[in-house]
């Protein structure tokens, strides 16, 4: 595996090593050893998957505190827009976001450590998309930041008006009226 920096430390871009013949091919998606060397004692508790459809635009979702997750997310159908945003208050990036296309094709993933909110808008016309967690989920415990907040300025891609958001996702807060509770 391949492991690429990204502008926002410990958010990781993991490029898998994918060997073809003329079955198709096999990679290694996960391996616990490989892993905690590069990433530290961190336990995987559940594994989510959601389908949706182009246009569909999830998040920015986290969970505070002490409920709070480390992600490793990719895309096993189709393609996606894959944003995390730096909510630790004390990091020089805090409240910068990074971006990376995840899709079938590429087969990257993307480890985003606790302290980030992370959304993805699919590309294609459908996309299946994975999540390992590193904590269970906690309802009362759920925050976010909007998708569209200006002083973020995302570039989506894809015309805002065409984009399929939940209504729970358009009634979150603006990172400047958010108290993160990460440190």
């Amino acid at each position: 595996m391949n492991l690429i920096n990204t502008s926002i430390k410990d958010l990781i871009v993991i490029q898998p090593k994918i060997f073809k013949d003329k079955r198709g091919y096999f990679y290694e998606s996960f391996n616990l050893k490989t892993f905690k060397k590069n990433f530290g004692n961190i336990n995987f508790v559940q594994d989510n998957e959601s389908k949706s459809t182009k246009g569909v635009l999830r998040g920015f979702h986290f969970q505070k505190p002490p409920f709070d997750q480390a992600k490793l997310v990719r895309c096993l159908k189709g393609k996606v827009l894959d944003v995390a945003l730096d909510l630790r208050k004390n990091s020089p990036t805090y409240g910068n976001f990074e971006k990376v296309i995840l899709s079938e094709a590429n087969k990257k993933q993307l480890f985003i450590p606790r302290g980030f909110a992370h959304a993805f808008l699919v590309l294609s016309k459908s996309a299946i998309f994975s999540y390992k967690v590193d904590n269970f989920y906690a309802p009362k415990y759920e925050s976010g930041v909007i998708w569209n907040d200006p002083d973020l300025s995302i570039d989506w891609t894809l015309d805002q008006s065409k984009l399929i958001v939940s209504e729970k996702d358009k009634n979150l807060c603006i990172l400047k009226n958010l108290k993160s509770p990460f440190i």
